[in-house]
């Protein structure tokens, strides 16, 4: 009798197990698995939308309604995958264009606001059956991220990642992966974050089958080469503490790939080897790494396709070696002759996309897509007419226009870039027909 008891409980446990795994996306060798796509393999077109919790906000700093809406013109376009920053972090310097309002103050204290803005988003996600990858740390300092964390561990006011101090702001940065302080005042969130119940469905995060993974951080970098054993140990801790605190969620590192890893392949496999990271990411940016320009977006598109192409070979290569799925989470190509306005047309971008797609099509270890990225019906501040009289903007460059101002759209650009400069807008027809062709 005793016997048969402790096999009727085992059996309980494995069934109970299994049941909770359905309810989860799951890795299955070089494919994923979603309770939404019974009996087939999950291969996404997703989309990169970091500010959709500070549009879940209830004051006057979100939009609820504007969310409801993005949500519902994604899902009928088959999106039904986001890729989002948890929050931003206050005061990572004093240059810095940092997002606002932000999740995490300069003393480590969590807004409340912030907190529910996050229940509500996965609320919303979870009655839609959508799903997000959610980064809870950025390398960049427009939501703080490393700098904020090196700030509030003694290490000094880190200068801008943007314009002539950006070297200066990678030498300063490549201490974080060495910082124990600071790495102890992220794991610090990872742990009040990841624990968190739901105060709107009242569920632990841990049980919502809204989150598809918990990223450790957007675009990871160690930043010098005598970072990189701390960078390695310090992906290794956090994914193991995630995966304790929730074992039913997936892992992903956010990293870009080689150029994310200091152009080191070996640290790149070595990081997707872990255990506790459950497929492998990267990201494709070629004008920001020289691959093409912004005054010759169309000329540059055949060896931008070539570059593209062989950059994905070989981390599809690491990702069978690993037996794990690769999703390349970033991709992006400005607007035609680097305009940022919606209406403005998107040529050059719509080819890079749909080589990307196809690149996806042919190639099943690649699980999944998220363009960046989506701003749908959001509009930047600088196409707004102004009051009669104002000149705010007289002698003003346009890059220094476009930037985010408080009460602007959010889109899908950093508060720092040119607003609408790779952002997918609701009136960009092509390249949403491009998307939509799967």
């Amino acid at each position: 009798m005793r016997l048969f008891r402790y096999l009727l409980s085992l059996m309980l446990v494995c069934c109970a197990t299994a049941a909770a795994a359905q309810s989860f996306v799951t890795v299955h060798g070089t494919s994923l698995r979603s309770p939404f796509h019974e009996g087939t393999a999950y291969r996404f077109c997703g989309t990169n939308m970091w500010y959709a919790t500070l549009l879940a906000r209830k004051d006057d700093a979100g939009n609820r309604e504007r969310l409801h809406r993005e949500l519902d013109r994604l899902q009928a376009m088959g999106i039904d995958n986001l890729r989002i920053l948890v929050g931003a972090d206050e005061l990572p310097s004093t240059t810095a264009h940092t997002v606002t309002p932000c999740l995490q103050d300069a003393n480590g204290r969590l807004d409340k606001k912030a907190l529910e803005a996050l229940d509500y988003l996965l609320a919303e996600l979870e009655r839609r059956r959508m799903v997000a990858v959610l980064y809870l740390n950025n390398a960049w300092d427009w939501s703080g991220g490393y700098a904020a964390y090196l700030r509030r561990a003694g290490a000094g006011i880190a200068p801008s990642a943007a314009g002539e101090t950006y070297n200066d702001y990678v030498a300063f940065c490549s201490q974080f992966s060495v910082n124990e302080k600071a790495q102890e005042l992220y794991l610090d969130f990872v742990r009040r974050i990841v624990s968190r119940k739901n105060r709107i469905t009242g569920k632990p995060y841990a049980e919502s089958p809204a989150i598809m993974a918990w990223q450790v951080c957007n675009e990871p970098r160690p930043f010098a080469a005598t970072s990189k054993r701390g960078f390695f140990n310090w992906i290794a801790t956090t994914a193991r503490l995630i995966k304790q605190l929730d074992p039913n969620h997936l892992v992903s590192v956010g990293s870009e790939g080689y150029y994310g890893c200091e152009k080191d392949m070996a640290l790149f496999e070595e990081i997707h080897a872990l255990p506790e990271v459950d497929y492998l990411t990267i990201h494709i940016w070629p004008v920001n790494w020289g691959w093409s320009n912004r005054q010759a977006l169309f000329q540059a598109l055949p060896r931008v396709y070539i570059e593209a192409e062989k950059y994905i070979d070989m981390h599809v290569r690491v990702a069978r070696r690993l037996n794990k799925p690769l999703v390349i989470e970033e991709f992006g190509y400005p607007r035609d002759r680097n305009f940022f306005t919606p209406g403005t047309t998107t040529g050059a971008r719509d080819g890079f996309y749909a080589f990307v797609m196809n690149q996806w099509k042919k190639q099943p270890v690649i699980a999944g897509l998220n363009f960046w990225g989506w701003a749908g019906e959001g509009r930047p501040g600088f196409t707004r007419p102004l009051p009669e009289g104002d000149t705010s903007r007289e002698g003003k460059t346009m890059s220094e226009l476009a930037v985010w101002q408080q009460g602007d759209d959010l889109l899908s650009d950093p508060p720092h870039e040119p607003q609408g400069w790779y952002s997918v807008f609701d009136t960009d027809t092509t390249t949403i027909r491009i998307l939509q062709d799967r």
